[in-house]
């Protein structure tokens, strides 16, 4: 029986968890994959400094740069990180990302406080959490509702999917996702969505499962860079699948935390370009300073999409250094799994 291209790049990212081939054995990409020509862009709009595109079948209108709400808690000084938020969101952001476990609460919390005075209403605000089940979901979502001073989130996501049980936790009768429906039901949440970083195949896993109940999510985040196009692409086997239901795609680590700046073959304004240039409606970006904040908005000024050969020898660049995932530690390593180095997050008494 013939195998499609889609069905052996998700069984080889299988195999690639389970460390039973090379990533040098997937296939190599075609342009018109990495161009975009089979997949249409969201619906884009210029206001002022900033773009605008639509949040997948949602209809909401979003800014393409996401303030990324990690980078937000490590100012020193409370101050300067409201002051990075508020700045932001005068220029056009719009899109503000955060979550209940980045830097113990601290992130919610200076976010919250830069919501006030009116810029609430400005914003279209998402978090994340971490619990799995009912209980702990439902408590971690009180607790940044109250840290970010407010009544209700735009966006609420699963965060951290990166095992292939949590699809099923998650949708458990007692799991997380029963929180969020009630959560919506009040009022408390409008849209659901998740997140991940580890391996696509766990995201196609947790796609299916919500199918398998009968839901449909209205956003998926996941690491889109220069370097996933070539290592376990979340960009060649997600993207697709959450364009096919009108999912929302959210990119982040479009500098992979920095670590692909490290590697010395693309600069910050290609990576974000890159970024931008795929079928995402927002991409996240850490902003911890007005210098950074200053060149998200240049990428943004400054963006065009890339004809095929200009994409081509983009790629190229990171292609060799991308080739055993050294520069993708989120995807290779447990360094950026918060829920690995806390179980407690997830909520089981057994990991209490």
């Amino acid at each position: 029986m013939k195998t499609s291209r889609r069905d052996f790049l998700k069984n080889s990212s299988l195999a690639l968890g389970a460390g039973l081939v090379a990533p040098a054995l997937l296939p190599a990409s075609s342009g018109a994959e990495e161009s975009g020509q089979d997949q249409p862009h969201p619906e884009q709009t210029r206001k002022g400094d900033m773009l605008y595109r639509t949040l997948g079948r949602t209809g909401q209108q979003v800014s393409l740069v996401g303030l990324g709400g990690f980078h937000i808690g490590k100012q020193p000084d409370e101050a300067d990180s409201i002051r990075i938020i508020r700045t932001a969101i005068d220029r056009g952001i719009t899109f503000l990302d955060n979550s209940w476990d980045y830097n113990q609460g601290a992130s919610e919390i200076r976010m919250g406080k830069a919501l006030r005075d009116g810029y609430r209403d400005k914003a279209f605000l998402m978090t994340k959490i971490d619990g799995r089940t009912k209980q702990a979901a439902a408590q971690q979502i009180e607790e940044s509702l109250q840290r970010l001073q407010t009544d209700r989130l735009d966006l609420l996501q699963h965060h951290e999917v990166i095992r292939m049980e949590d699809p099923d936790q998650i949708f458990d009768e007692n799991g997380a996702m029963a929180a969020f429906l009630e959560a919506k039901q009040a009022g408390k949440l409008r849209f659901i969505g998740f997140t991940g970083h580890k391996d696509p195949a766990v995201h196609l896993r947790m796609l299916e499962v919500a199918g398998q109940h009968g839901f449909q999510f209205d956003t998926v985040q996941m690491p889109l860079n220069l370097m996933d196009a070539h290592f376990r692409s979340f960009r060649h086997q997600v993207v697709p699948a959450a364009l096919k239901e009108g999912i929302g795609v959210l990119g982040m680590k479009s500098m992979g935390d920095g670590l692909l700046l490290k590697s010395n073959t693309v600069s910050p304004i290609e990576c974000l370009h890159y970024a931008m240039h795929l079928p995402v409606s927002v991409v996240i970006t850490g902003i911890d300073s007005m210098q950074i904040l200053d060149q998200a908005f240049e990428a943004v000024r400054t963006y065009e999409p890339f004809n095929s050969e200009q994409l081509a020898t983009l790629l190229a660049k990171t292609r060799q250094a991308a080739a055993s995932g050294k520069f993708e530690l989120y995807k290779t390593s447990n360094k950026f799994d918060s829920t690995a180095q806390n179980p407690r997050y997830l909520g089981y008494p057994q990991s209490a």
